[in-house]
């Protein structure tokens, strides 16, 4: 018979929240001590650390009230961390797609002298696309978490278009050299520094 899995430290802090979330109590660590076993199956010995975590993070309140020190977190906490994170979500968002626009038309214009290019400036072209392709990959993997998904579902879908809007671009980058130099596509993968598994974001 298998022995039951203890919860990681991460659903430890989750259910811990959502004691603080569902109560809306202040608590001292003493009574979380004794009701966080009970009420979410936290182990006593662990509640201090776990509770210790959020506070860290911000997810958690504490204050000293005369001689003892109170705990507590209020939904509409979370609810006005998660408004922050959407406001600089499209802060970022209207910045890159200005900056998209512009290296867009910059692209435009670079496709007549395209003949003319030798390898340096193919080898700048393909890391300048490579790297602004990380930066809004970078920029959606960070909103993707579980608890923030549906919220922010609607300002990822436009990061994940602009990132797949690169891979086209290197993807034709790509097409152009294997015409023009004759390249095999593991060789140009190789030259130019591109992962092998380069793929559209789903």
């Amino acid at each position: 018979m298998f022995k039951k899995k203890g919860l990681s430290f991460e659903e430890k802090k989750a259910r811990m929240l959502q004691l603080f979330h569902e109560t809306g109590d202040f608590y001292q660590m003493n009574e979380l001590e004794i009701i966080a076993p009970k009420e979410k199956g936290i182990t006593a010995n662990s509640v201090k650390e776990v509770v210790q975590a959020l506070v860290d993070d911000g997810s958690v309140d504490k204050d000293k009230i005369g001689s003892s020190v109170y705990f507590w977190a209020f939904p509409s906490k979370l609810l006005n961390a998660k408004k922050r994170k959407l406001n600089e979500l499209q802060t970022k968002l209207e910045s890159s797609t200005k900056k998209l626009k512009l290296i867009d038309e910059t692209m435009e214009k670079a496709q007549v002298g395209k003949e003319n290019w030798d390898d340096s400036q193919i080898l700048k072209e393909i890391e300048k696309l490579e790297k602004q392709k990380e930066k809004f990959e970078s920029l959606s993997k960070s909103h993707t978490d579980t608890q923030n998904l549906k919220l922010m579902q609607s300002e990822i879908k436009p990061v994940k278009e602009a990132a797949n809007r690169w891979t086209d671009n290197i993807f034709a980058v790509k097409s152009w050299c294997k015409r023009k130099f004759m390249m095999e596509d593991k060789v140009l993968n190789k030259q130019f520094g591109i992962p092998g598994d380069l793929d559209y974001l789903a």
